[in-house]
């Protein structure tokens, strides 16, 4: 049973008796002394796909829902579905480009350590890596010794999704890309 502080994004847990994906979680401090941190987090009901916000304690126990984790790879996109095939039975799994939301950004074929959840054998969501490794389409040129300062600047990764990169990276370069915040994280 995992606390609410320890939840990540795409675990599934169970509320009221129904499963349900985390999306987002917000960490909220309290401003008095004494008070406990709030946990805001948006949930989507694993079939249904409705939206639910709830708020938390750090300390609150959630219980876990009964899923299967199955781990996929990244096969494929066939107009707004993307196709996910089980490593081990090699059984294909499809999500629509809505049920995926932020994480088809992040999908190249190819992908693997990616994890399906699955709810009475139908594919729920899936579990991205902790880092995915994307390649820089365009961006503007490298600054010759731009290493020693912070500042970034925008680059488009193959998948389309842009994010922002130190001013030393150049087109063609492969950056590890955060699943969970979306941001560059390192060079691959």
């Amino acid at each position: 049973m995992p606390k609410a502080s320890e939840l990540k994004k795409g675990q599934v847990v169970e509320l009221a008796d129904e499963p349900y994906i985390v999306k987002q979680v917000d960490c909220k401090s309290p401003s008095s002394r004494g008070a406990s941190t709030l946990y805001k987090i948006r949930f989507a009901h694993a079939k249904t796909k409705q939206k639910r916000d709830e708020s938390f304690k750090g300390e609150d126990f959630l219980k876990d829902a009964d899923c299967q984790r199955v781990q996929v790879q990244y096969s494929y996109k066939d107009g707004d579905d993307f196709y996910f095939m089980n490593t081990e039975d090699f059984s294909q799994y499809s999500l629509s480009a809505a049920e995926l939301e932020d994480e088809s950004k992040l999908l190249v074929e190819g992908t693997d350590g990616i994890y399906a959840l699955l709810i009475d054998g139908a594919i729920a969501g899936v579990e991205l890596p902790q880092f995915v490794e994307l390649e820089i389409t365009q961006t503007d040129p490298a600054i010759k010794g731009a290493s020693a300062t912070n500042r970034t600047k925008p680059a488009t990764l193959v998948t389309g999704f842009v994010i922002q990169v130190p001013e030393y990276l150049a087109s063609g370069e492969v950056v590890r890309v955060a699943t969970a915040t979306g941001k560059f994280a390192s060079r691959a």
